[in-house]
């Protein structure tokens, strides 16, 4: 990881080394609304996650989810899923801070992100019904499901806030 000295921005490898131009990843596209990132209660809950007031979003060690800790913005959202046991969005959070390097690296260019809870979800929305849901069919959790951070667009962020809503009623 190094930081680019003119405009500060993190970037994904050297001009010097590949001859490919740096690319930072704040310069990707961002379309999407939203973020989801899983977490094993047994390891870091979301009660543990609200106690603390957030945290830094360490250990990222796969390439396409490092690139979208990277890809986050200050103050967007982010579904937080229990993975393994429970299987469901239990809360939303928000970024409190962009990417910067993971100090649990110790090599490579990996990234962190700090997040801070907003608020826990009444009732969770469970797995078995995101995919029951056909406005849901394309939702990562779904098609990629062994990724630990991924993008959701604003329409499945409507989507589950409303499951959510109607689980409550």
């Amino acid at each position: 990881m190094k930081k680019n000295s003119r405009s500060d921005k993190i970037t994904l490898g050297s001009a010097a080394s590949n001859g490919i131009p740096e690319k930072s990843i704040t310069d990707l596209p961002r379309p999407f609304a939203a973020w989801l990132v899983k977490q094993e209660p047994s390891a870091y809950s979301w009660d543990s996650f609200v106690r603390e007031n957030g945290t830094a979003w360490t250990g990222v060690r796969n390439f396409q989810a490092r690139n979208y800790l990277g890809n986050m913005a200050l103050g967007d959202e982010v579904l937080f899923y229990h993975s393994v046991v429970d299987k469901c969005i239990v809360g939303l959070a928000r970024v409190r801070k962009t990417a910067y390097p993971d100090p649990t690296a110790k090599s490579g260019n990996w990234l962190c992100v700090d997040l801070e809870p907003l608020r826990a979800f009444i009732r969770p929305v469970s797995l078995e019904i995101i995919k029951a849901e056909p406005m849901l069919c394309d939702f990562p959790l779904v098609r990629q499901s062994r990724l630990s951070v991924m993008p959701v667009t604003e329409s499945q962020l409507r989507e589950i806030l409303r499951l959510e809503r109607l689980l409550t009623k």
